[in-house]
């Protein structure tokens, strides 16, 4: 962990660098960067909210190819409690990686390195990963490298995991959670531009793609599907443990 709480990785096979920072380190010009890689591939990106929103966080996750922004992720650590047990999130709030680092783990890498670390300052009851997603790439995360997670193609929500999925939603989101849909509704939504709204031939036959498109109907207009999972080392998968194992420095 460096100055500022920064955690950087050098990847030089891709050319690729990843960074943690805290929020309060961004400055302004790492501010409007963020703002421009996120607008470039949504519409609907108000500079004003997005800079409330990133007001809100805690950390943001960068991918960089040299200069370049490529990736980032914005998260939210914080502890609550429901039904009288201490619960620990962290929230993921704007993702995005440009096409050309699709196919790098970096950032994937870096998240889980980042939210394993700051477990030590979080370290009150089970830890749970709340995530919002308007698009099948994004969801497609929670199998990969998550043993157990809701909602889910294959198995309906335990009682326990729907009243805390519910609990947390209702706290976070208010009455833009739409708890009969399992999904977050803003007022003022952001929808993937057209370049990246289409589901690529062939991808609605993996289960978990389908279950999504059917879950979230309206991810084209920008409904969030709440998902949530435990993290716990319990819960990786050989993918997640793989990146456990090799951390970012």
């Amino acid at each position: 962990m460096g100055p500022g709480g920064r955690i950087a990785v050098n990847a030089p096979p891709e050319s690729l660098v990843s960074q943690a920072w805290a929020r309060t380190d961004v400055t302004p010009a790492l501010r409007d960067e963020l703002h421009a890689l996120l607008d470039r591939h949504f519409e609907g990106v108000d500079p004003v909210q997005f800079s409330a929103d990133l007001d809100e966080k805690s950390h943001v996750i960068l991918l960089r190819r040299g200069p370049t922004l490529v990736g980032f992720s914005t998260l939210l650590v914080y502890e609550t409690c429901v039904d009288g047990e201490a619960v620990s999130v962290v929230y993921s709030g704007d993702t995005i990686v440009d096409p050309e680092a699709w196919q790098s783990p970096l950032l994937a890498r870096a998240w889980i390195t980042t939210v394993n670390r700051l477990r030590k300052s979080y370290p009150n009851g089970r830890y749970y990963w709340l995530l919002l997603s308007s698009g099948f790439r994004t969801y497609r995360f929670l199998p990969v490298f998550w043993r157990e997670f809701f909602p889910r193609h294959d198995r309906s929500t335990p009682a326990p995991a729907s009243r805390l999925l519910d609990a947390l939603a209702r706290e976070r989101f208010g009455p833009a959670y739409l708890p009969d849909r399992g999904v977050v509704r803003f007022a003022r939504p952001q929808r993937l531009r057209p370049p990246f709204r289409a589901v690529p031939p062939g991808r609605d036959r993996d289960p978990h793609v389908a279950f999504f498109l059917q879950q979230n109907p309206g991810h084209l207009q920008g409904d969030e599907l709440v998902c949530l999972t435990e993290l716990s080392a319990a819960n990786l998968t050989p993918a997640g443990q793989r990146m456990v194992a090799h951390p970012t420095p």
